[in-house]
């Protein structure tokens, strides 16, 4: 990222607000060590809706992440809220 560009989430790709957290593309559980930036709904999403070992097989790579079709439905939703928006996340495994 370049000198004053504003961070954006790896999933949402909206810009990030004053909470940030990490995401394992592949998870630490699974061997990975990469962290990437994320809005903590964008996080929570991501395991709810898969496991470990989803994530780390068929997942890490964000574009496959990005068109997973429970993803496709967040995404669309997520786009026009703020960057700190917060709401319950339902449990999708």
């Amino acid at each position: 990222m370049a000198v004053g560009e504003t961070p954006v989430c790896a999933l949402c790709e909206r810009p990030l607000g004053v909470k940030v957290e990490w995401h394992h593309p592949v998870p630490k559980s699974e061997g990975g060590r990469e962290t990437v930036p994320v809005h903590p709904i964008c996080h929570r999403t991501i395991h709810a809706t898969l496991s470990n070992a989803e994530l780390a097989r068929d997942y890490s790579d964000f574009t496959a992440l990005r068109g997973h079709p429970d993803m496709v439905r967040f995404l669309r939703w997520i786009a026009g809220k703020p960057a700190d928006f917060h709401a319950p996340t339902r449990a999708g495994r």
